[in-house]
């Protein structure tokens, strides 16, 4: 089969041209884009497609690079095709992102493409990356410790929203764009004679034998020693690739089917598990849905290390409520009593009680104090004895309660726990107990202790909020006047 008969059977096989319409074709000048762009020009007609030509210097090469742009501009020209013609500082996108030169060169080269196909009305990229890059990736990333999403080497069709290039282009709105790849199954000798045989002249891009790059180390040196134990091992390796390719598009599948069971909550800032059904999980979904949960909250991180999944089932199997595990990027995982919780460090969890997200906050008795972004109030009220009805008692309401007035007084603030805290729980008989495990017994979750509300005298905690008070604030027979507290929703007033 010869090559425009493969490349239409990819076509074909994956729907890359469906529908026809404009295609961006990235043309580095080398033999493989220009391979691409002569098979794709020859091919117009029959899927009825618009091909715009878009070329990007990297300013990484100085004069050879300028001229690699020039080649290009007068080969689209000679062949009656658009073409956008740019260059980007990539070296200096190097230094301000702290990014590999590789990476950076990937970035800025997508983003620029991307701009390209929404400028010219395109939803389809064209790349010319072929069977031997994509053996490439696939031992690349099988080096650095992929999971089967690596292992699956490159896609012959890749939403473009899935090439993360935050560091190039922030804030870069949704990427409705498809990513296609037309040659990834023609090897690159077989590229060559195509040029060849065609009377296409190359650019010879110099850095491709530079192997301080890692993907040149891969090719020029560790390719060729495997190839020395077996001949075939480009071609065992991309069979591999579509071995695991169908695996995890089948394990994604279970994936998408077990994500609703599992997750109880799910925000832009944090996922929460159901930790039982969690634990109930197969190894193989735990991890999945771990990498899952960090890559919905860092879609800009391209690869999730081994040791972080590991860590995190290790410690969602062996380690108590209220271990914290660090993941990627600023993440954590903080493991609760019934749930754990993936978002970022520091995390102020929502909650439909009451949250303190101020040290200190002095308490108006009586009167209304409101707590700083949360929405809530606190209400005080001063009651007298003869008014007060003992059925009040019976509220269950758990953020209202009664005190007795004196022993309380009227200089409460409202303040956040603090290190040794201690306090005399009702119903303890008056016996102390520390704050730090009041708490874990009566299963606060860990991200929330920091916020209850405490409500405190100059003397002692009166109010654990919400589950206890103070065995020496009590009503009792000897009480006159007593001490209402309620949090209530400030909209409610």
């Amino acid at each position: 089969m010869d090559v425009l008969a493969k490349v239409r059977w990819t076509i074909d096989q994956h729907g890359l041209l469906a529908g026809g319409g404009t295609v961006v074709v990235g043309v580095s000048g080398g033999p493989d884009s220009l391979c691409l762009l002569h098979v794709l020009n020859r091919l117009r007609e029959a899927y009825g497609i618009a091909l715009h030509v878009a070329h990007l210097d990297h300013r990484i090469r100085d004069v050879e690079s300028q001229e690699d742009a020039a080649f290009v501009a007068r080969l689209a020209a000679e062949w009656g095709l658009p073409a956008t013609i740019e260059a980007r500082d990539v070296p200096w996108l190097a230094r301000e992102s702290k990014l590999a030169i590789e990476e950076a060169a990937r970035q800025a080269r997508y983003s620029f493409l991307a701009q390209v196909a929404q400028a010219v009305g395109a939803k389809r990229i064209a790349v010319g990356h072929n069977a031997d890059d994509q053996t490439e990736t696939i031992v690349m990333h099988w080096l650095r410790g992929s999971g089967l999403a690596g292992l699956r080497g490159m896609l012959p069709l890749t939403d473009l929203e899935e090439m993360r290039l935050e560091a190039a282009w922030p804030d870069h709105p949704p990427l409705d764009l498809q990513l296609i790849r037309p040659l990834l199954e023609i090897p690159r000798a077989e590229i060559e004679a195509y040029c060849l045989e065609h009377g296409l002249k190359p650019r010879f891009d110099r850095s491709n034998l530079d192997t301080t790059y890692y993907r040149n180390r891969l090719r020029h040196e560790l390719i060729p020693c495997l190839e020395s134990y077996n001949p075939n091992i480009r071609e065992v390796l991309r069979r591999s690739a579509w071995v695991i390719g169908d695996d995890y598009s089948f394990l994604q599948a279970q994936l998408e089917r077990v994500w609703p069971v599992v997750v109880s909550s799910e925000s832009e800032k944090a996922i929460t598990f159901d930790l039982a059904r969690w634990r109930a999980l197969p190894t193989s979904q735990r991890r999945s849905t771990l990498r899952e949960a960090i890559h919905r909250l860092r879609r800009s991180l391209r690869n999730i290390n081994w040791i972080h999944i590991e860590n995190a089932l290790l410690a969602l199997r062996t380690k108590p409520a209220g271990t914290q595990v660090t993941l990627p990027q600023g993440l954590s995982l903080s493991i609760g009593y019934r749930d754990f919780t993936v978002a970022d460090e520091g995390y102020v969890p929502e909650a439909d009680w009451p949250l303190l997200l101020v040290e200190n906050l002095p308490a108006a008795v009586p009167g209304v104090t409101e707590l700083p972004d949360s929405g809530w109030c606190l209400e005080a009220a001063v009651i007298e004895r003869e008014e007060f009805r003992e059925d009040y008692l019976d509220d269950p309401n758990p953020w209202q309660t009664f005190l007795d007035y004196e022993r309380a007084g009227p200089e409460l603030v409202l303040r956040q726990r603090r290190s040794g805290d201690r306090f005399r729980p009702l119903g303890l008989g008056g016996h102390e107990k520390s704050l730090h495990t009041f708490m874990i017994d009566h299963q606060i979750p860990r991200p929330m202790r920091d916020f209850v509300p405490i409500v405190a005298s100059p003397q002692h905690i009166v109010w654990v909020a919400g589950w206890r008070i103070d065995e020496r604030a009590k009503i009792t027979e000897s009480t006159e006047r007593i001490l209402r507290l309620a949090f209530r929703l400030c909209l409610d007033a």
